[in-house]
């Protein structure tokens, strides 16, 4: 990382006190912010209602965190856009503009790599190196609307890394992402998803915050999910499930359930029928993925007759599930396959 003051990842308060130490008025926060999180720039030079003076202490100080793009593939078929970052200190993360007709999603990371070891994710591959910061977070959505001259209207953490793992900053994040005085994106038109760690469930449940939970669930009963997903030896699917229905009671939030289809492992109609069970009665979604392949792993997707099956006997069940619309297929659109070619070349 860079050495210097982390500007992007600071509350107006924050700032404010900063500020107050190099004998600043406090109205200068909100300008310094505004110049970060609304005119988005990478200088303080670009800051031209600062005082000379009060930028060139701030270029001794402190830094605004910025991104280089190593490479952007772009979909021919439906525009997704796929993003390889390099970050301040050389390590690389991914991002994903999806385009859809109510507005642009953006897939950001909240990890370099990740330690939850999900035996189909490629995310995990290369190991855990460590959090990206709330700035890091942030520059990923910056960064796209900067390239694209598009505004953001979703976003969605489930890139690179578990954003549970990273509680404190993910917090952060969402708390500046979403002030009036920045991007002021509502916290409904965020998703985060997790594999279920359950103690921070339960604090983000109590936050209240009224953004959309993701599980990544992908078996119904514990000795195939514990095969595929270390998490569960930690905590089953019962706890997991109990979790996830307090975080409803609190929230009044509905659930969305990820359940990747592959080949012989999770997709039979018993499967279906269990998953209806366990979810019988809950506030919920069940997206239906068919799962991408890592070369590692060596899964195999369902058929898309088992896949339009599955769904059938959740509907039937009365559950609502839908496959999800492959996005970006002709440029490995899935989270993790970038920065892997990277680092390994």
């Amino acid at each position: 990382m860079l050495a210097g003051i982390d500007l992007k990842s600071m509350t107006i308060e924050e700032l404010s006190r900063f500020l107050a130490e190099m004998g600043e008025p406090k109205f200068r926060a909100k300008q310094v912010f505004s110049w970060l999180h609304q005119k988005r720039v990478l200088s303080f030079d670009e800051m031209s209602n600062l005082p000379a003076a009060l930028r060139e202490k701030l270029k001794e100080s402190s830094i605004i965190t910025s991104f280089s793009i190593v490479r952007k593939l772009s979909s021919q078929l439906d525009g997704t856009i796929k993003y390889l970052f390099e970050l301040p200190d050389g390590e690389y993360v991914e991002t994903v503009l999806m385009r859809y007709e109510h507005g642009n999603s953006l897939c950001i990371s909240s990890q370099v790599g990740c330690r939850m070891g999900c035996e189909f994710c490629a995310s995990t591959k290369a190991g855990f190196i460590r959090h990206l910061t709330p700035s890091e977070m942030l520059e990923q959505v910056y960064a796209v609307s900067r390239d694209t001259g598009e505004k953001v209207s979703n976003i969605v953490l489930m890139g690179i890394g578990e954003p549970l793992d990273n509680f404190d900053n993910v917090l952060r994040f969402l708390e500046l992402v979403s002030h009036s005085e920045g991007l002021n994106l509502s916290h409904r038109h965020i998703s985060l998803s997790t594999c279920g760690v359950v103690d921070r469930i339960y604090e983000l449940a109590d936050k209240n915050l009224q953004l959309t939970l993701s599980i990544s669930l992908h078996a119904t009963d514990d000795e195939t999910r514990s095969s595929i997903m270390p998490i569960n030896r930690r905590w089953n699917i019962e706890e997991l499930l109990k979790a996830c229905r307090h975080y409803t009671d609190r929230t009044h939030r509905r659930i969305s359930y990820e359940y990747s289809l592959i080949k012989g492992v999770n997709d039979s109609r018993e499967q279906a029928l269990r998953l209806a069970k366990l979810l019988k009665g809950t506030l919920c979604h069940v997206n239906l993925i068919p799962v991408n392949y890592v070369e590692e792993a060596g899964f195999e997707k369902s058929s898309k007759e088992a896949v339009y099956a599955f769904q059938k006997t959740l509907n039937d069940k009365g559950i609502n599930a839908t496959v999800r619309r492959t996005l970006g297929a002709d440029i490995n659109a899935a989270c993790g396959q970038l920065r892997r070619q990277e680092i390994v070349s």
